[in-house]
């Protein structure tokens, strides 16, 4: 007994030295998280937008094990500041202009503040009912603001789930049509299924193809081309289609996209999806990045033919100042995801789940936990309402039509696809270069040139920009999306890339 006596009391000491969920600490430590952050962010313009460190760099002033002491949380953030900003890339800065944007707000960030907070385990409804709850309403909401048919909402048998990327939202499509087609034709024919794709679908669909046991062999990449805006034509995928059938195969999946990642490209909706109900198919709407604009009624044109697909998604994460991670995906038949992916351990059981009352979002996923993440969606949709979020997208869409029209103005560059949203494809033109060197009559001695422009406007520190491949041309994309941005920022940024392109040309790179 005397022992146990104890052994309680070096616990109330350890408890008393170092408690991991002191309120009053958690106060007090949280003050100077949200102040090293606001400080950051008000002078984030003075760190290069691209990070210039080099491979291994923490490595070599990081120590190589873990303190057996604690360390103050001043001198961890004085670590941060000497070690770890210096590593970034400043996704949140006025002059970051790759990818996609990555836009944050303090709605977003505050929300995922109280989401990680509560650090709830929302697996199934009784685990945290509001978790449940509060992300049916919050998805049902965004549906009405993008003005989807019913059949995608909870109120007509639709529904809509939060997951955490776009991968994860294939994968769980590609899953739950690949058991409701075998279903049909028994497991037997699994080799036979096939999954389509325009050759500039998003890479991850190949992912979770893979990982949902697809055979690599009937992955069908169908070839777009530049005088259709590289969009996925349905000719093509009705050939392709009729050639799996005659080759015995099963046609199971398709794959169309609102705004491609290389030139933010619109596939016809419309008429995909009435190729793939003649065949069976599953259509999944892929609006990662674009998705979001279509909140705005000028943009909803493009969901033209939505309501006819089976599945559809959007990162929230992307353009609608929400924080990573936060892909938001509706499906017309909930039932094709919990068939597929529905487990009910005893450890789980309960009597709002047996009584099928409630959803249990264990069962719309890939994994068993899950975060709270309408939580910041709910913040982010009250905190600035529909009209200041559909604002907030159209003043990037000026932006980019502003930029447009600032590249325009110089000859020496030329647009390469019309722009649609917020993104510019542009690039040095192959006529100005040729008249320069013959060489440039070689389109990858172009692309050579416009390599050597975005690599060295990256050096440099004070923007930064990605590029695009397509039809075998590389393409340099502007993509206007982060929350700091203004239009002074757009015209810095194409005043530097003048001023890269002119020290090319001047230093005989020709």
């Amino acid at each position: 007994m005397g022992t146990l006596n104890i052994n309680h009391e070096l616990d109330d000491q350890i408890f008393n030295t170092i408690n991991p969920l002191d309120p009053e600490e958690f106060r007090r430590q949280g003050h100077k998280i949200v102040n090293f952050l606001a400080d950051y962010y008000q002078n984030i313009e003075q760190y290069p937008v691209c990070s210039q460190v080099n491979p291994g760099y923490l490595q070599k002033i990081v120590p190589n094990s873990a303190p057996n002491n604690s360390e103050s949380l001043e001198k961890i953030l004085k670590d941060v500041e000497r070690d770890i900003i210096p590593g970034l890339t400043h996704w949140q800065s006025l002059n970051f202009f790759a990818y996609f944007p990555s836009s944050g707000s303090t709605a977003g960030f505050l929300g995922e503040m109280l989401s990680v907070g509560f650090n709830v385990v929302g697996f199934n409804w009784i685990s945290s009912p509001a978790a449940t709850e509060l992300e049916s309403i919050v998805m049902d909401w965004f549906g009405k603001m993008l003005n989807l048919l019913i059949c995608f909402l909870f109120a007509s048998g639709g529904g809509g789930v939060l997951q955490g990327t776009t991968c994860e939202a294939m994968l769980c499509t590609i899953v739950a049509a690949r058991d409701q087609m075998l279903r049909k034709i028994s497991r037997e024919n699994f080799g036979k299924l096939v999954v389509y794709a325009s050759d500039q679908t998003h890479f991850s669909l190949k992912k979770a193809a893979h990982i949902a046991g697809i055979d690599p062999g009937n992955f069908r990449v169908i070839p777009t081309i530049k005088a259709n805006e590289y969009t996925l034509c349905p000719k093509s995928l009705r050939l392709a289609i009729l050639n799996d059938l005659k080759e015995g195969n099963v046609p199971l999946f398709l794959c169309a996209t609102i705004g491609t990642t290389s030139t933010t490209s619109v596939d016809p909706l419309r008429l995909l999806c009435e190729i793939a109900k003649e065949f069976g198919i599953w259509v999944h709407v892929d609006a990662a990045y674009a998705g979001s604009a279509c909140i705005c009624p000028e943009f909803q044109v493009f969901l033209d033919g939505v309501e006819n697909a089976n599945s559809f998604s959007l990162n929230a994460h992307k353009w609608f100042f929400s924080t990573l991670d936060c892909c938001c995906l509706w499906v017309k038949d909930p039932s094709a995801l919990t068939n597929a992916l529905s487990t009910n351990p005893e450890c789980l059981r309960n009597k709002a789940t047996e009584l099928n009352q409630v959803i249990d979002y264990k069962d719309w996923q890939i994994a068993l936990s899950r975060r709270f993440r309408a939580l910041k969606l709910w913040l982010v949709l009250r905190s600035y309402g529909v009209t200041n979020l559909r604002n907030l997208i159209r003043s990037h869409v000026n932006m980019a039509k502003h930029f447009e029209g600032l590249v325009a103005t110089d000859k020496r560059f030329e647009i390469f696809v019309p722009r649609k949203f917020a993104m510019v494809c542009f690039r040095i033109s192959p006529l100005v270069l040729s008249q320069v060197s013959t060489k440039f009559d070689d389109e990858k001695e172009v692309n050579m040139f416009n390599t050597k422009l975005v690599e060295s406007i990256n050096s440099c520190g004070k923007l930064y920009l990605t590029h695009g491949v397509v039809g075998g041309t590389y393409i340099i994309r502007f993509a206007i999306g982060a929350s700091l941005t203004h239009y002074r920022h757009v015209d810095v940024a194409w005043k530097a890339i003048q001023d890269h392109a002119n020290a090319l040309l001047n230093q005989g790179y020709v």
